[in-house]
Formats: C-alpha cells, sequence, structure tokens
C-alpha cells in the first residue's frame, strides 16, 4: 500500500498485487510496456499514456514525472512511513543542526548570510581560504541563522564554532 500525493494537490492511496492495480478502491486492469529504464508506455481504458521518469529522489521518495508532456511532482509515503507518521516519529529522520564550526584553519573572505535569515540546505554560508585555496562552505539543512561569529578577514581554527542555528 502507498499513499502518493500528486503536485501537492491530489491524494491517491495505491496497492498492487500481481497485474491488479487499486486506485483509491477503483480495481484497474492497466496495459504496462517498459520502453527503457525510465520510460512506459500505459493502456488503461482506452487511454494511452507515456510516462517518463524525470527526476528521482528515493531517499526522499519523491519523483518529478512526465505524463503525455505534463510533469507532475510525486511524493510517496510506503505503509512503514504512514506507521511512523501515525506514531508522531516522521519527524525524528530530520537532519537537526544547530551550528557551523570550521572545517580547517583558515581565513574568512566572505559571508553570505546575515542573522535571522533562513537559508535551505545547500545554500552558500561562507568562504574560508585554507591553503591557498577558496572553500565555499554550504548550509547542511533547511535552518534559520541564530547568531553569525565570523566577518570577512577573521583568522579561525579548526573547530570552531563559525555560526549558530
Amino acid at each position: 500500500m502507498y499513499q502518493v500525493k500528486v503536485n501537492s494537490d491530489y491524494n491517491f492511496e495505491i496497492d498492487k498485487k500481481g497485474d491488479e492495480l487499486t486506485v483509491n478502491g477503483v480495481v484497474l486492469r492497466p496495459d504496462i510496456q517498459q520502453l527503457n529504464a525510465s520510460s512506459w508506455h500505459i493502456i488503461n481504458e482506452l487511454q494511452s499514456y507515456n510516462v517518463e521518469v524525470v527526476n528521482f529522489n528515493s531517499d526522499e521518495k519523491t519523483a518529478e514525472i512526465k505524463v503525455n508532456n505534463h510533469i507532475y511532482k510525486v511524493t510517496a509515503k510506503d505503509q512503514f512511513d504512514v506507521l511512523l507518521d501515525k506514531m508522531g516519529l516522521s519527524s525524528l529522520n530530520a537532519t537537526k543542526v544547530s551550528d557551523v564550526k570550521a572545517p580547517m584553519p583558515g581565513m574568512v573572505l566572505k559571508v553570505f548570510v546575515t542573522e535571522g535569515e533562513e537559508i535551505k540546505k545547500g545554500d552558500n554560508l561562507f568562504v574560508l581560504e585554507a591553503m591557498k585555496m577558496e572553500n565555499i562552505i554550504k548550509a547542511p539543512a533547511d535552518v534559520t541563522v541564530k547568531t553569525v561569529k565570523i566577518k570577512p578577514g577573521d583568522k579561525v581554527e579548526k573547530g570552531q564554532v563559525l555560526m549558530m542555528f
């Protein structure tokens, strides 16, 4: 059993047993032919669909799927994800980050964020020059910057706390 959400608007409960597919309690028997590793041709109730997986993230259980040249964002939860949600344990998988420490000794060249700013995972935080190389340090998670303890020109030591979230 899967709970599938399409474009954050439409919810489906899907179950598959053999060639039989049940969607929201309705039994379907589609003809599905795989064309290559990421494309399928599906015929269901005399309607034809060309389906292609454009992007897939197995960790987040999300995908972008193109159906007859229309792209849909899809998220899926299996029975274990649903059970974790019911038990209130789904948030335990979220990354919890309270600070960023200097990965190496060096000098801060540029700071991209300010206190109070909300940033997304992967956003640039600051540039640290170490051994004549510029290293862009990125956000490890979606966070709000609480404290910035550095400014351009500061020398930092390995393990020193540079920002708090």
